[in-house]
């Protein structure tokens, strides 16, 4: 038998072979020495050296990739060791106990623009929503407008009653809603902040759906336009049943309600109503259709106040009498910057910017009701909203020159409030007397107080420190604890530490000048004089008026709280409106204070850019 020799020679076995170990020495040592020499595969060299320790791989293949084995030992030691101290961290919490923090509790004036904006709900005249919060108030004028053959309008239901009485003044409800729309395209964040932006558009809409009814708002054109739902002049000594002579909540009321319409010379009413529609229309821009009915609205009415001149309370006695307007410029400066706001079409920034239109609306008049901005003065206003677009847009030639005249102006009005001038006297408690003394003092400094907030915030985001009075120069710090110390009054700080807001703080007006809160809801039907024994009693209201700002003190800091004395104790729309305007600029965090909403008021406006003024005159030697 043979076998291959590993190492290159035959080799012969004999299976009977019996050779000894010398024999065997001695064979081996003849084995040919040159098979020695030849290189040996790595199969022999494992036959004589036997198993050898293997070295460790520099890598690691894992199938779809291969990474250094340093770098993949690193990698599972390090996630190992965060899920290990992800779970000691979870055990420590879970373990630990909890201390829940709260919230901040809501500053004075949040607190107080909830009550403010209330009041507006329980004005609401017409057919109630469910959620209108207010468990005394029913569906009311329901027959408004209705049943006047030949009219111009279908039903004049809805809107709300001016004060305490039952009343549905449009030219200041007009100014209400405007208010209150610029209120929120301004601070819409502020209010969205408080919970309370879905609940004041509401309120917008609730008046903007009834002017819509009081005049043709499809039309292109119009010729009539209500003024007024209701009657209130006692005067004539009659006795005839109407809103003033008659003490009934407004659900029971059963007298004729007249319609009051103008068909010229009602310019300034036109013209307001136009600035309410085209500021609610950038409230609800996100609501295009609505948004688009408002505008068309406030383009006929505008040009119907344009078309058709005159005061609309130089034609009735029950208006020049409770809301007499003083001229008209005013508004057509104040309602067509609302339209150019609203539509972008330079027609009306032409219109508003003539020199001649500022002078008749005595933008250079000086006066001691200079500065005064209210439902019948709106020139402070529009010359504010004026001066914001030249802060943030600057349209250059050939509007600057007015607009830098509103803006200056605006910064003397500024400086009007300030206590270290004698344009306005102060009450020994610090209220300032824009209206020289004379009653309801209240929504002039609320409305000052808004100005006054707004323009400093208009600085702020126009990165200006401050601004000049004469030589000296004052920052817009300054202009805010104006309007604090003033909203404060009206909160509560005051000589006879009572909030003259129904409803804020532990000390209140609780014979408020107002029907339906006077009149208990016992099921019991007054009639027109039955009603009186509630307005002559000397017991509070049973019903609070919730958010109603009163009439407020004298100048002499003083205040009775008498039902029948309307000069304090009195609420009105126009007034509320301005203090929820006030209310909520001053609102938030004190960090926050300042934020304003810079561009929503310029959606509509397109791109300006500056003309350049007319080449000089040829010279002439």
């Amino acid at each position: 038998m043979y076998g291959r020799d590993p190492w290159g020679g035959p080799l012969e076995i004999h299976a009977t072979d019996s050779a000894t170990d010398d024999d065997r020495s001695r064979n081996l040592n003849d084995i040919d020495r040159a098979a020695l020499s030849r290189p040996l595969d790595e199969t022999q060299q494992s036959w004589l050296l036997g198993p050898t320790e293997q070295k460790k791989k520099k890598y690691v293949d894992l199938g779809c990739i291969i990474v250094s084995r340093k770098i993949f030992v690193w990698t599972v030691g390090t996630i190992v060791a965060a899920a290990l101290l992800a779970g000691f961290i979870t055990l420590i919490v879970k373990t630990v106990p909890r201390h829940h923090h709260k919230n901040p509790p809501p500053d004075n004036y949040t607190m107080a623009l909830h009550k403010a904006l209330k009041f507006f709900n329980a004005q609401k005249s017409g057919r109630l929503p469910r959620h209108n919060n207010v468990s005394w108030r029913g569906n009311s004028g329901l027959q408004d407008g209705k049943g006047e053959t030949g009219s111009f309008y279908k039903d004049l239901v809805g809107g709300y009653y001016d004060a305490g009485d039952t009343i549905k003044f449009n030219f200041p409800m007009a100014y209400a809603m405007t208010m209150l729309s610029w209120s929120v395209i301004e601070y819409s964040a502020k209010y969205d902040a408080a919970g309370e932006l879905v609940h004041v558009k509401e309120l917008i809409k609730w008046g903007t759906d009834y002017f819509l009814k009081t005049f043709n708002s499809t039309a292109d054109s119009i010729d009539d336009l209500v003024s007024q739902v209701g009657s209130g002049n006692t005067d004539d000594g009659s006795t005839d049943p109407n809103d003033h002579y008659c003490w009934m909540r407004p659900e029971d009321m059963d007298y004729k309600r007249p319609v009051t319409t103008c068909n010229g010379g009602c310019s300034d009413l036109a013209a307001e109503m136009a600035a309410a529609l085209a500021s609610a229309s950038i409230v609800f821009k996100d609501n295009k259709e609505y948004s688009k009915k408002l505008v068309h609205g406030a383009k006929t009415v505008y040009q119907f106040g344009r078309t058709r001149r005159g005061r609309y309370s130089a034609g009735t006695a029950e208006s020049a009498k409770f809301y007499n307007s003083s001229m008209y410029w005013d508004e057509f400066i104040w309602g067509g910057a609302w339209l150019y706001y609203a539509t972008g079409n330079v027609t009306y920034l032409d219109l508003i910017t003539k020199p001649t239109m500022a002078k008749h609306a005595g933008a250079f008049w000086g006066g001691p009701y200079y500065g005064v901005f209210s439902w019948d003065n709106k020139l402070a206003g529009a010359q504010l909203l004026l001066s914001r677009l030249r802060l943030f847009l600057s349209p250059g030639y050939p509007y600057e020159e007015i607009l830098r005249t509103f803006h200056n102006q605006t910064s003397i009005v500024m400086c009007s409030y300030l206590p270290y001038f004698n344009k306005f006297n102060r009450t020994r408690g610090g209220l300032i007397e824009l209206n020289h003394g004379d009653p309801q003092p209240l929504q002039y400094a609320a409305n000052a107080a808004f100005l006054a907030t707004l323009y400093s915030d208009y600085l702020d985001a126009a990165d200006t420190p401050g601004w000049y009075c004469g030589p000296n120069f004052y920052s817009t710090n300054v202009l805010r604890e104006f309007a604090r110390t003033q909203i404060d009054y009206i909160l509560g700080k005051n000589p006879r530490k009572m909030s003259y807001l129904v409803g804020f703080g532990t000390k209140y007006p609780k014979h408020v000048h107002h029907r339906g809160a006077s009149i208990p809801k016992n099921k019991v039907k007054y009639n027109c004089k039955g009603g009186w024994k509630w307005r002559d009693s000397k017991k509070p209201n049973p019903n609070t008026l919730e958010g109603a700002m009163v009439a407020g003190p004298d100048k002499r800091d003083g205040f009775r709280d008498v039902r029948t004395n309307y000069n304090y104790t009195e609420p009105t729309l126009a007034g509320n409106a301005g203090l929820v305007a006030a209310l909520v600029a001053l609102s938030g965090e004190e960090e926050a204070t300042g934020t304003i909403d810079k561009n929503t008021i310029f959606s509509a406006v397109p791109p300006l850019f500056p003309t350049p003024p007319p080449p000089p005159a040829p010279w002439k030697p």
